[in-house]
Parts: C-alpha cells; sequence; structure tokens
C-alpha cells in the first residue's frame, strides 16, 4: 500500500469519524465508535475504495494514533478531535504535568491574547507534553509559535485535564493568563 494511500485514507477517517460521519450515511455512538462494514459500505457509495485491511493499516500505522479498533474490530473511533457534538468521549480527569504546550501559527495570536485558547469547532483545547509535538502541529497552519501552559497553576483553579488515549492533553479553555509565548 502506497504511503499516499495511507495518509489520504487517514485524512478521509479524521473528517469522518471527528467531523461529519453523516457524509457517508455512518452512525455513530456517543462514545465515536462507527461499525467498520458500514463505514466502507457508506465510503463506496461515494466513491472511495476502503477495505479492512487499509482501515488495520492507518489505525496501526497512524505516528499519531488518532483512531482506535474496538476489542473485538468491528468497529472505529477517532480518539479525539471531534466537532461532532453527539460524541461526548467519557474521559476521567488527570492530574498533568506541571507545564504543557500548545502550537499555532503566529497569525492567531492576536485572538488568543484576547481570548486565550478556545476549543473552537472541537470539544477541547488540545495541548502536549512535548515541545516538538506542539511545534510540529503548529507548523500546519503557518509560522509557529510555541505557547507555554502553566497546567499545575490551572488545576490548581479548578480547570479540568483530560488525556486521550494517545496521550493529547485536553481542556476546556486555557484563560489568558496561564499562556506565555516561547
Amino acid at each position: 500500500m502506497s504511503k499516499k494511500v495511507i495518509e489520504d485514507t487517514s485524512k478521509f477517517l479524521s473528517y469522518v469519524l471527528r467531523h461529519e460521519p453523516q457524509a457517508i450515511g455512518l452512525e455513530l455512538d456517543s462514545e465515536g465508535w462507527g461499525d467498520i462494514d458500514a463505514l466502507i459500505s457508506g465510503a463506496a457509495k461515494n466513491g472511495r475504495q476502503l477495505s479492512r485491511e487499509l482501515i488495520e493499516l492507518v489505525v496501526e500505522g497512524n505516528d499519531k494514533k488518532r483512531f482506535a479498533l474496538s476489542a473485538d474490530s468491528r468497529r472505529i473511533r477517532a480518539v479525539q478531535g471531534h466537532s461532532n457534538k453527539a460524541v461526548q468521549l467519557q474521559l476521567e480527569a488527570k492530574q498533568p504535568p506541571a507545564v504543557l504546550f500548545h502550537g499555532t501559527a503566529t497569525r492567531f495570536m492576536d485572538s488568543i491574547n484576547e481570548k486565550g485558547l478556545i476549543p473552537g469547532s472541537r470539544h477541547h483545547v488540545h495541548l502536549s507534553q512535548e515541545i516538538d509535538t506542539a511545534r510540529a502541529v503548529g507548523q500546519r497552519y503557518g509560522k509557529v509559535v510555541i505557547l507555554q501552559i502553566d497546567a499545575q497553576a490551572m488545576q490548581a483553579q479548578g480547570f479540568t485535564f483530560y488525556q486521550a488515549e494517545n496521550g493529547v492533553w485536553l481542556t476546556d479553555q486555557v484563560p489568558v493568563g496561564f499562556i506565555k509565548a516561547l
């Protein structure tokens, strides 16, 4: 399987499982799980060929571990990043590291300096433990700026943190006072 096919399939799965399952007639449960056979069938009706083998390659080979298969391998879901309001992952609150990072583009800094980090159309703000991961994320949007988040102080003031299966840290928002541009 070519790298391009795997990459394109990963983007397609991200779109469908995180944002628009109805685009191919796929139903997700409240935890974001969708039936793989229905995914394959819905994709085919919309001109995209998927196979169980290709889906498993994408899930297992995705460096960001964006997807998970159920224990019986009959269902798939995105582990975080949803904008679909019907999906509400049941994540447990967790003690974050003292400092987390967020990568963004310089063009977003005026808004961040005014409003802090907000989830936009997604359910949560995404944060990482590693500065290199934050840099890689931010580079997708333009000239990168790394933001250091005082997660320890946030938690002390009552903010809740979660960690997705793939290690991404999630919180509802990050007010301006907890953000330091590096």
